[in-house]
């Protein structure tokens, strides 16, 4: 089960994690809807590119950048949370978003707790895979911890003071 849009879904995804032994260039992709490392689709590009519905997802040390060209081939696009603490996620969802122009699905993998998904949703994710081992029900209620935020980023575009009508303030919706 995922978070999407709000939602809580079955997730028709697998998620590719290289075991240590395991070689971007020769690993096996399973058929179906996966999800890849970054690397694992630099080496295997020619090939996986011909599947219909394949997805990549960047570690927190991995360039978005780097998807540059191939951005639009994709559906999916994880950026993975190695650790609670590690916020690099952050700027790779907003510049994939903001810079590249990302349109589809952008989900949050690994460390993912209810705390950071608020914060997520405001840089540009709009699905989470959270830990396993806590509630998604309880999860979803982060997306809504807060009722109005002040600054921009890529969700809410406008501050609070051009959103809130005043007395000589026509408010911009």
């Amino acid at each position: 089960m995922i978070i999407k849009n709000k939602a809580i879904i079955a997730d028709d995804w697998m998620v590719l994690r290289l075991g240590e032994h395991d070689v971007a260039e020769s690993v096996t992709v399973a058929p179906g809807k996966v999800i890849v490392p970054l690397q694992v689709w630099l080496k295997q590009r020619d090939t996986l590119q011909q599947r219909a519905e394949i997805g990549v997802w960047l570690a927190s040390d991995e360039r978005p950048e780097t998807l540059r060209d191939d951005i639009r081939k994709f559906t999916v696009i994880a950026v993975d949370f190695p650790r609670f603490s590690d916020g690099r996620g952050y700027s790779i969802a907003f510049n994939l978003r903001k810079r590249l122009g990302y349109a589809g699905e952008l989900r949050a993998i690994g460390d993912v707790l209810r705390d950071q998904l608020f914060y997520m949703q405001r840089v540009g994710f709009d699905a989470f895979a959270p830990r396993s081992d806590r509630s998604i029900e309880d999860a979803l209620k982060g997306l809504s911890d807060f009722s109005e935020v002040y600054q921009i980023s890529y969700e809410p575009k406008l501050p609070l003071f051009s959103r809130v009508q005043r007395k000589g303030n026509t408010a911009q919706a």
